[in-house]
């Protein structure tokens, strides 16, 4: 356990070294404009201070230019004037606009920041990495029963018998209930299976519900802010649940912004004694600044209590006049008086947080903020986690730490963690696979998907899910020509093979490793616009490449969403367009290989998906040539 725990400790450092590396490599060999041209940085916006939210300082940054970037809501970035490496002025995003970014600050607003253009770069955050050395570093019983499961030191218990369960939401169906029940009488941990549609976050608002009622107090987290926000707004709907979110402010979505910890506690009933005291600490530090500030060119080598026991016999020394000497004892009294009502701030605070915590009835949160102060102390029945199978194992323990027992969520058969270190890619075997692999019999597969036409289903069902699926009737037959004008019917899938035209289609940018496809850029565009002009609307088409540079060159042709697969993991689209970019003599389809990146492409468009690639390329991977044989059978194929 001692070894393997070590090892872990070492990936995280490797994993977090090339993350910091990687930013401030880039940082330091690309030009400001070339960051802005991948998304990483914005150039010479000017800030105005536009004040407090929830005690952080709230930063506009704006030009007249437009601003076309990744750097999301909730990402951190590092500000600076000339050289960025040479600022450590970090803030978070709160808003984006057209042509503005928000950014929020936990400390004063420097006069540079707003007196001059400045330039936002995406910034590494550590503080991720740290939580999970720290709780690896300090590893308590429950994480490391955890690890012994996958270790083969420790077999899970046997499950109690399920409870009477009365449903809050009737139309679950069976798999869904299955896996609640399941969940609900483990002893140690359960596995919710929830490939592409099958409603997972439905059933853990169930199965969440369902714990509370039961009286236990729930953890439930996710890798990503946007899966617990997720969580959140649904539980929202049930107004008898006590929820408090727990995380930067700034990184929860403005919907749920009165559940967070923050905002609970700028309006708790005992804020009011806040503001007093903080009233009686102005009143003191004004009263201390007629005094003399003993600073180390007054004291001459006193201390505070030398001072203190000099004035109060109406004596000076050391060249200080008995005048001098009782001022700087005054102003000693003073702030001795100003730190004890810091400290009944503090005591008040912590009062606060007690009582929101002790509350709730659920506490959500990031893997990562489950490792905050506010709850180290709050003993948890279960722990829910979603995303589990985006999730390295130091990101689970966190939450799996303070629990008496846990649930995964996830889909092994999708997008594993990303892991930028080629030393640490042992942290793409996510505890859920390794969980599911050993112990089948504590999962549960959910078998109906509520998202995509059936046709569309058919090739990711037999290719990852053994045919274990099958759609629901309400979407059985869905067809782009619902929500299109058009006199043709068309099929809900489509593959535009360019192999006889474009042999050797693939070309590298100047000084990039990416790859572009221009032809099939062409044509991705040619018919993203030609579904516009028929009446879908810019956010029901998304276009999805593996190559970023290809993602780029596209995104300044369309107003329609086009993004990397991963940014499209757990979404839909009405339609779903993707270049494979790659076409060569040679069969070569690099990365193209992880076939869970092309699980999560084919199965994020309800109505139509078309493919655009050249399968003479393709064909020389088995999985794609089993897709091309299968788009051939169906007729659904058409050369150019």
């Amino acid at each position: 356990m001692k070894k393997y725990i070590k090892r872990l400790i070492k990936l995280v450092n490797y994993e977090r070294d090339a993350e910091i590396e990687l930013m401030r490599f880039e940082i330091a060999h690309m030009s400001g404009q070339k960051r802005e041209e991948l998304g990483r940085a914005i150039n010479k916006v000017k800030g105005k201070y536009i004040g407090k939210e929830l005690g952080l300082n709230i930063v506009q940054f704006g030009r007249s230019e437009k601003i076309d970037t990744e750097i999301s809501v909730g990402d951190m970035v590092l500000v600076s004037t000339a050289n960025p490496l040479s600022s450590n002025f970090t803030g978070t995003v709160t808003e984006k606009g057209a042509r503005f970014i928000k950014v929020a600050f936990d400390k004063r607003i420097p006069r540079w920041v707003l007196k001059k253009k400045v330039r936002l770069d995406l910034y590494a955050n550590d503080i991720t990495f740290r939580r999970m050395e720290d709780n690896l570093n300090h590893l308590n019983l429950k994480g490391k029963n955890a690890l012994e499961y996958i270790l083969n030191k420790r077999n899970p218990k046997k499950n109690r018998p399920t409870p009477y369960i009365d449903y809050i939401d009737q139309s679950l169906n069976k798999s869904q209930k299955i896996a609640i029940e399941n969940a609900l009488s483990c002893e140690n941990f359960h596995l919710i299976h929830g490939p592409f549609g099958t409603g997972k976050t439905r059933t853990l608002v169930e199965l969440i519900s369902q714990e509370t009622r039961q009286k236990h107090k729930v953890l439930a987290t996710a890798e990503s802010n946007a899966a617990v926000d997720n969580i959140l707004e649904r539980l929202m709907e049930n107004k008898k649940l006590k929820l408090t979110r727990l995380g930067h402010p700034q990184r929860v979505s403005k919907h749920n912004i009165t559940q967070t910890l923050a905002y609970k506690v700028e309006n708790h009933r005992l804020n009011k004694k806040i503001k007093k005291l903080q009233n009686k600490i102005d009143n003191l530090i004004e009263k201390r600044s007629t005094y003399t500030k003993p600073t180390p060119q007054y004291r001459r080598g006193y201390g505070d209590y030398d001072i203190l026991y000099n004035a109060s016999k109406g004596k000076g020394g050391r060249g200080i006049s008995p005048d001098k000497m009782k001022s700087m004892a005054q102003w000693i009294e003073y702030n001795q008086l100003i730190d004890e009502l810091h400290d009944d701030i503090k005591r008040v605070e912590n009062k606060m947080i007690r009582d929101i915590i002790e509350e709730s009835d659920v506490i959500l949160a990031t893997n990562s903020s489950s490792a905050l102060e506010s709850i180290a102390r709050t003993k948890f029945d279960v722990a829910i986690i979603d995303e589990a199978s985006q999730a390295t194992i130091p990101s689970v323990l966190i939450p799996i730490s303070k629990a008496h027992r846990f649930i995964l969520a996830g889909d092994h058969k999708q997008l594993p963690p990303t892991i930028i270190s080629d030393k640490a890619w042992e942290l793409e075997k996510t505890l859920f696979e390794e969980l599911i692999k050993i112990y089948p019999f504590k999962s549960q597969l959910l078998n109906v998907q509520y998202r995509m036409n059936s046709l569309l289903m058919k090739f990711p069902n037999s290719e990852f899910y053994d045919n274990s699926l099958k759609s629901d009737s309400s979407v059985d037959d869905i067809t782009i020509n619902d929500i299109i004008s058009s006199n043709e019917k068309e099929e809900a899938m489509l593959f535009i093979d360019t192999s006889e035209v474009d042999k050797e289609g693939e070309k590298h940018l100047k000084d990039s490793k990416s790859i572009i496809n221009k032809l099939e850029s062409d044509i991705a565009v040619s018919i993203a616009n030609d579904y516009l002009k028929a009446g879908l609307s810019e956010d029901e088409i998304g276009i999805i490449s593996p190559y970023a540079d290809q993602v780029k060159i596209i995104q300044d042709r369309t107003p329609v969403e086009v993004k990397t697969v991963d940014g499209f993991q757990g979404r839909e689209k009405e339609i779903i367009i993707i270049s494979t970019v790659r076409s060569n003599a040679n069969g070569n389809i690099g990365f193209l290989k992880d076939l869970r990146r092309l699980n999560v492409a084919i199965t994020r468009a309800k109505r139509k998906l078309i493919i655009i690639g050249n399968k003479d390329t393709l064909k020389h991977n088995p999985t794609y040539e089993r897709l091309i044989e299968f788009v051939e059978d169906e007729n659904l194929m058409v050369k150019i």
